[in-house]
């Protein structure tokens, strides 16, 4: 069987020491903002409208990519981490869908939260600091991936 894989990205933001994640009702787990990373799109143009249309926040990418310059080519804002989720497993243990989910971190300047219209509630959302996602019941990817941008938010990159 044949697996599908689609590319999606993912940003955790970060205000004040702390990464606004909301409980995702078909997962079950509290995740950060991200999608599917349209045709027209490139991937951080995609965290970044995930972003602003999933909370209504504007945010900046922390990023740390050195500028290479050629004649036809220009550098692309680098993910933090590539990260491979199966996304439909059989009962035969083969996968039928997965996401490559390119994931960066940002920083936002406020925390009122207010989605676009269709989007998860604002009343799904929570700001977790380093202690409370070490403390919660979340997926460790999320626990340690959330630490680390709020570290790496809260240094300037």
């Amino acid at each position: 069987m044949e697996t599908t894989r689609h590319f999606t990205a993912t940003a955790y933001i970060v205000n004040d020491g702390a990464t606004a994640l909301h409980h995702h009702d078909r997962l079950g787990i509290r995740v950060p903002p991200g999608g599917h990373v349209d045709r027209d799109e490139l991937p951080h143009e995609a965290a970044l409208r995930e972003i602003e249309e999933e909370t209504g926040l504007e945010a900046t990418l922390v990023d740390d990519t050195r500028e290479v310059t050629g004649p036809d080519g220009v550098s692309l804002p680098r993910p933090r981490h590539v990260m491979l989720y199966d996304i439909n497993v059989h009962p035969d243990g083969s996968v039928g869908h997965q996401h490559v989910d390119l994931l960066y971190y940002a920083s936002v300047e406020r925390r009122e939260i207010t989605p676009a219209p269709g989007e998860t509630d604002a009343d799904a959302w929570e700001w977790y600091t380093p202690e409370e996602l070490r403390a919660g019941e979340m997926d460790a990817d999320t626990v340690e991936l959330g630490c680390e941008a709020i570290e790496v938010v809260g240094n300037g990159g």
